[in-house]
């Protein structure tokens, strides 16, 4: 748990400032789960150059609550919390200082989301809160004020999470809360757990994630987890101390995030996904004739391939449906080994293209079309698919064929903002897993919006 806040002062002295405004938001991973929002009267003067920058005076603070009167609240909504802040240590300090003058000693473990964001987003020009924000597109009002800064800073945070592939925020989150807590059995962590599609990661006492799984409803596969009588799960509910999650509302973003997190953190009992997840792949060569055949095989990494799939029978399964949706010859797709002229000619459906009766140009603009669809080498691209709220979409970046990360945004002029859009992109390896991933989904959803780039 997060407790994210902002704090205005009065300026002056170091360690003689005091606390104007005050806006805390306390955050899940996920959503806010609680705020306090307050001006506060810090019974002293306020610098006029601070006046001048957050609009607030002595006369606003007449009648506001003194820190003492609302330092209890404070302690409630941080407690077992990690403060996050746009350089928490200058609000964790005045927020200690305040404390210690009623002599209540306040300790929280904090992080900084100005170090987060040169790690996670680095070579930006700016990492003030203000130009951080306007350079990702992240919406603010009443800059310089508490509630304004504290919910672009809740925004931000948000973004930084999802682009943490190696998971040390989470990872370090954890092992906060194991510490006030009693060890969990099974069916509490289910409860704590929503119906949703993302990726979980389940932790064991030290925080360290030692599986990583992507479904399309959370509670339910974590569920079969801790219910399955396999040997893997047997060694998951032993181990498991508590499970964490990352809402995707794409599958597509959730299958990607699974395959490069596993690869990036080699959880103890993930071995499936640590090698390749697909074994056919489609090849197209040229005969002596000049027709484009097309062939499923074994994949190969060293050969560039259309297309790939899990098992044989998927790429068959394809191909019989392309070669009828495409009016290709059967023969000339590996489907009929006739030496003759194939079933789908003998049946008046073929054009001839197995016994060069059809041009073999003509044939090959219908193949090339089939390649064009399911293949994404040199093409400049962004998918667009659902998001993890309704107003909100994820992105996929393609760039001269190569994937390069993905995203989400909630406001349309995010993704064609030449200069917001790659600080949106969280990077990703290209790698032939990624490619099968993204084909295959593809395939299988026509209606995804592809936005062509130029």
């Amino acid at each position: 748990m997060y407790a994210i806040l902002d704090i205005e002062t009065t300026g002056g002295k170091y360690n003689e400032e005091g606390i104007t405004e005050i806006a805390i938001y306390q955050f899940d991973g996920h959503k806010v789960t609680d705020q306090f929002i307050s001006l506060v009267n810090p019974e002293r003067e306020i610098q006029p150059f601070v006046v001048n920058l957050t609009g607030i005076n002595s006369n606003m603070l007449k009648n506001a609550p003194k820190f003492y009167e609302v330092a209890k609240r404070i302690v409630e909504i941080t407690e077992d919390c990690i403060i996050v802040a746009h350089n928490s240590s200058f609000d964790y300090r005045i927020l200690k200082t305040e404390f210690k003058r009623l002599g209540f000693p306040f300790k929280r473990k904090t992080l900084c989301t100005v170090e987060l964001s040169k790690q996670l987003i680095p070579d930006m020009e700016s990492y003030s809160l203000g130009k951080l924000a306007r350079a990702l597109g992240i919406p603010m009002s009443d800059r310089h004020r508490a509630n304004g800064d504290a919910m672009a800073t809740v925004k931000l945070f948000k973004m930084l999470l999802y682009k943490d592939l190696e998971k040390t925020i989470i990872k370090d989150a954890v092992k906060v809360e194991q510490r006030s807590r009693l060890a969990p059995n099974l069916k509490n962590i289910i409860e704590e757990l929503p119906s949703v599609t993302g990726v979980y990661y389940m932790h064991n006492d030290n925080g360290d994630i030692i599986y990583i799984g992507k479904s399309n409803n959370i509670k339910k596969r974590i569920t079969q987890h801790f219910t399955n009588k396999s040997s893997k799960s047997k060694k998951i509910q032993k181990l498991v101390r508590t499970v964490t999650y990352e809402k995707t509302g794409s599958e597509l973003a959730a299958l990607l995030k699974e395959s490069e997190e596993i690869k990036k953190n080699k959880p103890l009992l993930n071995r499936a996904l640590r090698g390749s997840i697909f074994t056919y792949a489609l090849y197209s060569y040229i005969d002596e004739n000049g027709y484009i055949n097309l062939k499923i095989d074994i994949a190969d990494h060293e050969i560039s391939s259309i297309t790939t799939f899990t098992t044989k029978s998927n790429g068959k399964h394809f191909m019989l449906k392309a070669t009828d949706h495409y009016n290709l010859c059967q023969k000339l797709t590996g489907l009929s080994t006739t030496k003759t002229s194939c079933f789908k000619y003998d049946v008046k459906e073929c054009l001839g293209a197995c016994i060069t009766e059809e041009p073999s140009e003509v044939y090959n603009e219908r193949v090339n079309a089939l390649i064009n669809k399911h293949s994404y080498e040199n093409k400049n691209m962004l998918i667009i698919d659902r998001g993890r709220e309704i107003e909100e979409k994820s992105v996929f970046l393609i760039e001269n064929g190569i994937f390069k990360g993905m995203g989400f945004f909630d406001l349309n002029y995010q993704i064609h903002n030449k200069d917001i859009l790659p600080s949106l992109i969280t990077p990703m390896e290209n790698n032939r897993d990624t490619q099968h991933i993204i084909q295959s989904y593809l395939r299988r959803n026509k209606r995804l919006k592809i936005i062509e780039l130029n």
